[in-house]
């Protein structure tokens, strides 16, 4: 690549980004959610006897204490519930609440409103070049920082 061509490419990643996830936060505030949290409610809603906080850290690449501080967060929204491992008294399960279930519909109409609004009118195939493209570039950033392949991003 020339060096104009590495500038467009940094411009328009870095651009996008931004873009992306501030577009997305304001989708979620209408939620009562912040960018990160719908994932993990998502995540959580799919397993339904829920699941330990290690459990969830795993699944989502990030360590146990960044889950409990996520969920923390989270938790005012009655959208989950602690419940004791039997025979386990340092473990709890998180498990999703009716008020959590309702919510995750919402959340998905959010992430497809927001695919398909940052995609506009895009054919078929320029979208499956796009996100192909995207994939790809992920899987060798993921290698470069030696990050193992995360449930969902």
């Amino acid at each position: 690549m020339d060096a104009s061509e590495v500038m467009r490419v940094n411009r328009a990643l870095n651009k996008m980004s931004k873009l992306y996830r501030t577009a997305k936060a304001r989708k979620l505030e209408a939620l009562g959610l912040h960018p990160g949290q719908d994932v993990l409610l998502w995540l959580l809603a799919q397993e339904p006897g829920g699941m330990t906080v290690s459990e969830l850290a795993g699944r989502l690449g990030i360590e146990p204490p960044t889950a409990t501080r996520s969920l923390s967060r989270l938790e005012g929204g009655g959208w989950f519930r602690r419940e004791r491992v039997p025979g386990d008294r340092r473990q709890v399960r998180i498990v999703v609440t009716d008020a959590g279930h309702e919510l995750v519909p919402r959340i998905e109409q959010v992430w497809t409103e927001l695919a398909e609004e940052t995609m506009g009118g895009a054919s078929d195939e320029q979208r499956e070049i796009a996100v192909s493209t995207l994939e790809q570039a992920n899987d060798r950033l993921r290698r470069l920082v030696g990050e193992a392949v995360l449930a969902e991003e």
